[in-house]
C-alpha cells in the first residue's frame, strides 16, 4: 500500500485535494490516502462547506493553525505537522498549489526525507513579491515529482534546470471538480436567491494583499466596478479582508450606490453555480482564470502578472491590471465585440487526478 497523506490549507486546495483523494479511493488496493486539514483558513464559510460540497469527509487530522503572518502561519504549520509525518511515515506528502500550507509541508517532509510530491507544479508569475510565488518556487525545488497542469509549467521546470524524470505532465485537477460537479451545482438556489438571470450579470472577487491593502488602488478598482455595473450588476462575493478594508476605506456608500451586491463567501456549490451563469468575470483569483477558461466566459484579470499564462494564450482570460481606465475599457472591449476565439487547454479534460495517482504509482526511478 503506497501511504499518502494529501494537504490541504486553503479552498483552493480542497478543489484539488477531492478529486485525488477520491481517485485513491477508487484503488484502494494501491493507496491509503489521509487528508491533512491545516487549519489555514479557518472560518466555517472559507473552508468547512467545501469538503461536504465536494464530497470529501471530515479531514482525517485538523492541525487549526488559523490566522496569523505569513512567517507566523508557515512556522505553526511546520511545527504542529512534523508529529504527524513522524507518527504517520507516509510514502508520499502530496502538496498542492502555493498557500503557506504547502510550503510548510513540504519543508516537514524534505527534512525528514518523505517523498514529496508537489501537484501544479511549474508555475510562475515572475512577481517576487508575491507570497505565493515564493512558495511555488521553493516547494518545487525539494519536491521529487513536480505534477504539472500545462506544457508551460514543463518548460519552466527545465529551464529552473529539474531533471526531466521528475516532471510529469497530468493536466489541471482543478478542473476535474469543476466538470465533476457541474450537473450537481444546478441544485443551488443562489441565482434565484439573488434575482439573477443567466448571462444577465457580472461577478467579482477581489482578496489580494496588492489589491485590497491599498486605499488608492481599492478606491480605484471599486470606482470602475460601479462604473461597469451601471451596464451590468455585479455580485461581488466578499472576501473577510476585502471587507475589513472597505470600512476601513470607508468605500461602504460607493459600493451601496452602485448596482453591486456585496454577499457573504460562497461555498464551493453556489459559487460554481453563480460564476457560470455570468456574462463576465474580474477577479484576481488564479483559479478562476482556469474555470473561466474551460467554461469560455470572459474572465479579466485584476492583477499585473499571472501563473498561468495559459488563459491569455488558449481562453478567455485577460490581463487588465488595475489601471480603472484599462479595466473599463476591456470590459467594454469585452461587452460590446464578439465572443473571441478560446480552446480549452491540454488535458484539462477531468481526468487528471488519475494521471497524478498512476504517476505516484510509477514514479521516475
Amino acid at each position: 500500500m503506497i501511504k499518502t497523506l494529501l494537504i490541504a490549507g486553503a479552498r483552493p486546495n480542497f478543489m484539488k485535494v477531492a478529486p485525488i483523494y477520491a481517485e485513491m479511493k477508487r484503488r484502494d488496493r494501491t493507496f491509503a490516502p489521509m487528508i491533512v486539514h491545516t487549519g489555514q483558513h479557518y472560518d466555517k464559510a472559507m473552508s468547512d462547506s467545501f469538503f461536504t460540497d465536494l464530497g470529501m469527509p471530515e479531514p482525517d487530522i485538523n492541525l487549526g493553525v488559523g490566522s496569523a503572518s505569513h512567517t507566523q502561519q508557515t512556522a505553526k504549520i511546520m511545527t504542529l505537522f512534523e508529529p504527524v509525518a513522524e507518527a504517520e511515515r507516509p510514502d508520499w506528502v502530496v502538496v498542492v498549489g502555493d498557500v503557506n500550507s504547502t510550503i510548510a509541508c513540504a519543508l516537514v517532509a524534505a527534512k525528514m526525507g518523505i517523498k514529496i510530491a508537489h501537484v501544479e507544479a511549474g508555475l510562475r508569475s515572475r512577481d517576487r513579491t508575491m507570497p505565493e510565488e515564493i512558495n511555488r518556487i521553493l516547494t518545487d525545488s525539494i519536491s521529487d515529482l513536480l505534477l504539472t497542469p500545462s506544457p508551460d509549467a514543463d518548460e519552466t521546470l527545465r529551464r529552473e534546470g529539474v531533471e526531466e524524470s521528475k516532471i510529469r505532465f497530468v493536466g489541471n485537477v482543478m478542473i476535474d471538480s469543476l466538470l465533476e460537479h457541474l450537473k450537481a451545482c444546478e441544485r443551488s438556489q443562489i441565482r434565484e436567491t439573488l434575482g439573477l438571470v443567466e448571462k444577465g450579470y457580472a461577478v467579482t472577487t477581489l482578496h489580494r494583499p496588492s489589491n485590497v491593502d491599498g486605499r488608492e488602488t481599492l478606491v480605484g478598482l471599486v470606482g470602475a466596478l460601479a462604473e461597469i455595473s451601471e451596464r451590468l450588476p455585479i455580485v461581488f462575493p466578499i472576501h473577510p479582508r476585502t471587507r475589513q478594508r472597505i470600512e476601513e476605506f470607508g468605500l461602504e456608500k460607493a459600493i451601496s450606490s452602485a448596482n453591486i451586491k456585496m454577499v457573504e463567501p460562497l461555498g464551493y456549490l453556489d459559487f460554481l453555480r453563480l460564476y457560470s451563469g455570468a456574462k463576465l468575470v474580474l477577479t484576481d483569483s488564479g483559479g478562476l482564470q482556469e474555470e473561466t477558461t474551460v467554461l469560455g466566459i470572459p474572465c479579466l484579470t485584476l492583477r499585473e502578472n499571472t501563473e498561468r499564462p495559459i488563459t491569455i494564450e488558449m481562453g478567455t482570460n485577460v490581463l487588465v491590471g488595475v489601471d480603472p481606465e484599462k479595466i473599463l475599457a476591456a470590459a467594454y472591449a469585452s461587452l460590446d465585440g464578439p465572443p473571441g476565439d478560446f480552446k480549452i487547454p491540454p488535458l484539462w479534460d477531468g481526468k487528471a487526478a488519475g494521471r497524478i495517482c498512476d504517476a505516484l504509482e510509477k514514479p521516475a526511478a
